[in-house]
C-alpha cells in the first residue's frame, strides 16, 4: 500500500470511528447514567493520555504556561459541549445525532472570523440555509411535528461546539502548544468536573457489565485516544483539503451504523435530510476555506487538531473543527 492511500485509510477510519461513537454513547447511557458516562470517559482518557506523555523518547513532558492557560478554558467548553451531545444522544437516534452534529462545519466560521475579512460570501449562507431545512427534515421524522428533545439537544451541541471550536482557534494561534499536551489537560479538567455530580453513582461502575465497560472503553480509547493520535499523524501527511473531504464523511457512518447495528430506520423525509445535510456542509466548508485562503488567514505556529466529540481529541471540523492548516470537523461524542 502507498504512503498515501495509506494516509487516507487512516483518516477513513478515524471518520468510522468517530461516527460510531454516537450509538456507542447511546448504548452506553441506556445502562448508566450519563455523568458517571461521561466521568468514566474522561478518565480513562486521561489515564491513557497520561500513559503515552510519560513514554520515553517524546521530549518534554512538562507542560508550559501557554498549554495550561489554553488547556483548562478548552477543558471547561469541551466538557459542556460533551454534556449537551450525550444528553442529546440519549433521546434521539444514533443517526440523527451524527447527522445534526455535522451543522458545525457551518456554524464555526459564523463565530470564528479570524481570516474572514469583509464577511463570508452570500454562497455560505446559502450553504447553511440547506443545512437548516434539512434538520428540519430530519427531526419531522416519519412526518412534520413538534421536534423531538434529542434533535434539539444535539442542535444545541452543534452550536455550543462551534463557540468551543473558534475558541481553540483564538487561544491556540500563533502559540506553541503541543496538542497531546494540551488535550491531555482538557482530560484530567473534565475528570475533575464530572467527578463530583458523579460520585454518588461511582458505586454503579463496579456492577456494570462486560458489555457497558467495552462501550467505555471504547469511547475512551478508540474515539478520543486512538483518533486523536492517527488524526493528527494523518494530516501531516495530506493536504488539508484531502483530510476534510475523508474526515467528513463522518456523519456519513453515523447513520450507517445506527442502521446496521442499532436497528434504526430511514424514513423518506430522514433520508431526504441526510443527503441535503451532507451535500449543504460540504458546499459550505468549500466556499469558506476557498474564502479564508484568499483572505491571507493568520497562520498557527503549531496548529491543534481537536475533537469534541470526544474528550481525548480535538478534531479538525469538517464536522468538527479546526485550524488555519486543518479542516474544521463535526465531534463526536
Amino acid at each position: 500500500m502507498s504512503d498515501a492511500r495509506r494516509t487516507d485509510a487512516v483518516l477513513l477510519l478515524v471518520a468510522i470511528v468517530w461516527g460510531s461513537s454516537y450509538l456507542s454513547a447511546q448504548t452506553a447511557t441506556s445502562a448508566l447514567p450519563v455523568l458517571l458516562v461521561l466521568f468514566a470517559r474522561y478518565a480513562l482518557s486521561a489515564l491513557a493520555c497520561l500513559g503515552v506523555v510519560a513514554v520515553p523518547g517524546r521530549g518534554p513532558r512538562r507542560w508550559t504556561r501557554e498549554e495550561l492557560r489554553a488547556g483548562v478554558p478548552l477543558g471547561l467548553t469541551q466538557a459542556a459541549v460533551l454534556v449537551v451531545e450525550t444528553y442529546g444522544v440519549a433521546h434521539t437516534s444514533a443517526g440523527n445525532a451524527g447527522l445534526i452534529i455535522s451543522l458545525t462545519i457551518v456554524l464555526t466560521p459564523l463565530l470564528d472570523r479570524t481570516g474572514h475579512r469583509g464577511g463570508l460570501p452570500p454562497a455560505f449562507y446559502a450553504a447553511a440555509g440547506v443545512c437548516v431545512l434539512a434538520v428540519g427534515l430530519l427531526m419531522a421524522g416519519n412526518g412534520f411535528h413538534a421536534p423531538r428533545l434529542g434533535d434539539l439537544l444535539m442542535l444545541a451541541a452543534a452550536v455550543v461546539r462551534a463557540g468551543h471550536m473558534a475558541l481553540v482557534g483564538r487561544l491556540t494561534a500563533g502559540r506553541a502548544i503541543r496538542p497531546l499536551h494540551l488535550t491531555t489537560v482538557q482530560t484530567l479538567v473534565g475528570t475533575a468536573l464530572f467527578l463530583g455530580p458523579a460520585a454518588r453513582e461511582l458505586p454503579t461502575l463496579a456492577h456494570a457489565g462486560p458489555a457497558t465497560w467495552a462501550q467505555l472503553l471504547y469511547l475512551a480509547l478508540f474515539c478520543s485516544v486512538f483518533a486523536f493520535l492517527a488524526q493528527t499523524w494523518a494530516v501531516q501527511r495530506t493536504s488539508a483539503s484531502r483530510a476534510s473531504l475523508l474526515l467528513g464523511t463522518e456523519p456519513i457512518w453515523a447513520a450507517a451504523v445506527g442502521v446496521a447495528l442499532g436497528g434504526e430506520h430511514f424514513t423518506v423525509l430522514t433520508g431526504l435530510g441526510a443527503v441535503m445535510l451532507i451535500t449543504g456542509t460540504y458546499w459550505g466548508q468549500s466556499v469558506e476555506r476557498a474564502h479564508r485562503a484568499t483572505t491571507h488567514p493568520r497562520t498557527a505556529v503549531h496548529p491543534v487538531e481537536e475533537d469534541p466529540r470526544c474528550p481525548a481529541t480535538t478534531p479538525t471540523t469538517p464536522t468538527t473543527p479546526t485550524t488555519p492548516t486543518t479542516p474544521t470537523t463535526p465531534t463526536t461524542v
